[in-house]
């Protein structure tokens, strides 16, 4: 007799919670996918994600239809019901930078009330080291035996979907070792099953997928493991960004710099581009956590401040690299005024609907502070970027619409139709424009051969304006 799969909980429906639970639920678990957001749970009941990302739709549709995924905002009906539980809610940080961790002890307390002894609770949401020995402790009070196990999610954005499927590694800490191996077999069963699971959301097999990795470690060595990879994914974004500001200065060019040093295969090349900065609702919030969570343990995390400083910085700097190209050495606080501007992009990524700390957003922002017209574009995230745009700012439907009449065009979020941007057939004078690219995706000879002028973040590139080589000369630095 085939043995029953467990049924699973799911707590907290956002990026890592629906795609987890879709996933699941396509793999043939019984999933209760809880949400107490009205706006949200509507839209997963009518199977579709409320952001977007590549492959969700169908999985949710699938998984509501054949009745796998089942999505309710009452944990009554849900957690008694289940085998496992995943704590997927939202870990925001406070005004201090430390981590906000009420949601997820109050979804421990109210899961408390309703499982069943010997369920399995599984923590999949981001929390600093010690969290887990505190969860512990409040089920410990009760005579259930909860077992208790740190899962982190190591997805991305953009491609969330696939990172579910072809992950390289699950780590699990707990000190019931018979419960981490049920939710690696969890995941093991998606590997079985991905194939068609990639299939059911419309995504390609990965050519050289990742093989993966299950671990078993400490409790203690699962929070930190998650925290720590971010925060380390973020300082090299910055060591490239430091660098890129010293090409600037030097007459290097970053991207030969990072190819270079990525060659090596101690250090490798992902997570060396220099451009505008990383965002989102990960790194900057893990940084800032781990900072907090080492304070508490009396260690000082003077790198991961610089990481904060210098990717805050990475806005404002292009900004002054602008301004030197339209007014000179000087830079000109008003070099912007009355200057028609195009911001295609406004996520904080490709790939996502997501604006939470966008360093695009900061640019379009500065921008409109700094008098200029902007027109901006984004060909997913215009109604998530709305209540933190300026007002002046106008959005626009069409990149053709944000570029008209543009005299500065910033390529602020690599999205694929911004890197494929045709001059000749978006403007009527492109030799008139200065296209800024913030994510150093663009090819500058083919910006330069219809005549536009070209600025990279770290890019040493001989542009056939003259005010082009003002910012190369000592004086600039």
């Amino acid at each position: 007799m085939a043995q029953r799969k467990p049924i699973i909980t799911i707590i907290g429906c956002g990026y890592v919670g629906l795609t987890l639970g879709a996933v699941l639920a396509n793999a043939d678990y019984t999933v209760h996918a809880i949400e107490i957001n009205p706006k949200r749970l509507k839209a997963i009941k009518a199977g579709r994600s409320f952001f977007y990302e590549a492959g969700a739709d169908p999985l949710i549709a699938r998984a509501v239809s054949t009745g796998n995924l089942i999505p309710t905002d009452t944990f009554a009906t849900a957690i008694p019901a289940s085998d496992i539980v995943f704590s997927c809610v939202g870990t925001p940080d406070n005004a201090d930078g430390s981590s906000n961790l009420s949601y997820v002890f109050d979804a421990a307390n109210q899961a408390l009330e309703l499982m069943r002894p010997h369920t399995i609770y599984v923590q999949k949401s981001t929390v600093p080291v010690g969290t887990g020995a505190k969860i512990e402790g409040l089920f410990s009070a009760s005579s259930k035996q909860i077992h208790y196990v740190s899962c982190p999610e190591f997805s991305r954005e953009g491609t969330a979907i696939l990172d579910t499927l072809w992950f390289d590694r699950v780590v699990t800490g707990a000190h019931n070792q018979a419960s981490a191996r049920k939710v690696l077999d969890l995941h093991r069963t998606i590997e079985k099953q991905r194939c068609a699971i990639a299939g059911y959301a419309g995504l390609p097999v990965p050519a050289d997928p990742p093989r993966a990795q299950y671990m078993m470690v400490g409790r203690a060595s699962a929070e930190l493991i998650k925290v720590s990879a971010n925060a380390f994914l973020a300082l090299k974004i910055s060591f490239a960004n430091s660098i890129a500001k010293l090409a600037d200065a030097s007459d290097a060019d970053i991207i030969e710099v990072m190819d270079g040093i990525g060659s090596d295969r101690r250090i490798g090349r992902a997570f060396l581009s220099a451009g505008r900065g990383y965002g989102g609702g990960c790194f900057p919030k893990d940084v800032s956590g781990l900072i907090r969570s080492a304070e508490d343990h009396g260690v000082d995390m003077d790198i991961m401040h610089a990481v904060t400083a210098i990717n805050n910085s990475m806005p404002h700097y292009i900004m002054q690299l602008v301004k030197r190209i339209l007014n000179g050495d000087a830079g000109s606080d008003n070099a912007l005024k009355d200057k028609r501007v195009a911001v295609l992009g406004l996520s904080f990524k490709a790939g996502t609907s997501d604006v939470r700390r966008s360093p695009a957003l900061v640019i379009a922002n500065t921008l409109a502070e700094q008098a200029a017209i902007v027109q901006a574009y984004d060909p997913e995230a215009m109604d998530e970027a709305t209540s933190t745009l300026d007002r002046s700012i106008t959005l626009t439907k069409s990149v053709e619409a944000a570029v008209k009449n543009a005299e500065i065009i910033f390529i602020a979020t690599d999205w694929p139709q911004f890197k494929a941007i045709d001059l000749k057939q978006l403007t009527t004078a492109p030799a008139k424009v200065l296209i800024v690219d913030c994510m150093n995706c663009l090819d500058p000879v083919m910006i330069t051969r219809v005549g536009a002028r070209y600025l990279g973040v770290g890019r040493h590139y001989a542009a056939p304006q003259d005010s082009y080589s003002k910012i190369r000369q000592p004086s600039a630095r």
